[in-house]
């Protein structure tokens, strides 16, 4: 028979242990608790739906809308960031794809006819890229849920972002090419806020580029910013794509932007999220 080991003098050791168990414990109840919390929302369809709009800088056209989906405010998810990120991190990034993608489109749809807009409005969509290439993905889903709203794939704009980077751009290419030759267009989002969506932009040949709220921020006072945003404009220019400066917030902003010719703007500057269809400039530009 062994006999027993005699006790440390030492207990650091065990506390840590103790310490460490505790604290994987309250981590695990607690993603369970938001798991249920999320599981709650998608039931209760619960998320709120803005839509942000897009101008034409030049013309002072109106291009769509942005569709925004936020979440209750709770213990649980005390930010849209927070909740987005947890959901990055479960299994059911897919499942609540497709379930914003559903209640986004009945939404703006029912928002249209209320608004009186034209029934050919066109709306982004943030969508994340391993769905559109996950293979349990059915083809042709979306045309159906179009086509339930009364809506059509040129009205709409998938927008991907550097927060979830394509892995295979090759393959994604192919799978993009299916979509595109089905109506839809595609959008990078977050443009030059790092090397992820400058290798998107290259490779996806998107139809637009959003370009990153951190290039546009006093952009007319930082000629490093300027410098960047020319390069994406000529490249733009060349690969017939069209540029959409994000978080414009100062009349100077919209001022330098339409001298350099940048085509498209969206942000508080020009109109807030809102639940209904608006054209709400808060000032002429």
């Amino acid at each position: 028979m062994k006999t027993p080991l005699a006790p440390s003098g030492d207990r650091s050791g065990l506390l840590n242990h103790m310490t460490y168990f505790y604290q994987a414990t309250r981590t695990y109840y607690q993603s369970c608790r938001r798991y249920a919390e999320l599981q709650k929302i998608m039931k209760g369809q619960a998320l709120t739906t803005f839509f942000q709009p897009i101008y034409n800088l030049q013309d002072k056209g109106h291009l769509g809308y942005e569709v925004l989906n936020r979440p209750p405010v709770s213990a649980q998810f005390p930010s849209t960031d927070f909740f987005y990120d947890f959901i990055g991190h479960t299994d059911q990034v897919f499942s609540f794809e497709l379930f914003c993608r559903d209640l986004s489109l009945n939404r703006f749809s029912s928002a249209l006819e209320k608004a009186g807009h034209p029934r050919n409005t066109i709306l982004f969509i943030n969508i994340h890229p391993q769905v559109l290439s996950d293979p349990g993905y059915r083809s042709g889903q979306t045309i159906q849920l179009l086509s339930r709203y009364n809506l059509s794939p040129q009205q709409v704009v998938f927008e991907l972002t550097e927060k979830q980077a394509v892995q295979d751009y090759v393959e994604f290419e192919r799978i993009l090419s299916h979509y595109r030759a089905q109506g839809f267009r595609i959008a990078i989002d977050d443009a030059g806020s790092g090397y992820n969506s400058l290798k998107a932009i290259v490779s996806l040949k998107p139809e637009f580029i959003k370009l990153d709220k951190s290039l546009v921020h006093n952009i007319h006072l930082c000629p490093n910013q300027q410098r960047i945003v020319t390069l994406l404009q000529e490249f733009a220019a060349d690969s017939g794509t069209h540029i959409i400066a994000e978080g414009i917030e100062a009349s100077e902003e919209i001022s330098f932007l339409r001298q350099e010719g940048i085509q498209y703007g969206q942000g508080y500057a020009l109109g807030r999220p809102a639940r209904e269809l608006t054209y709400p400039y808060l000032q002429p530009f």
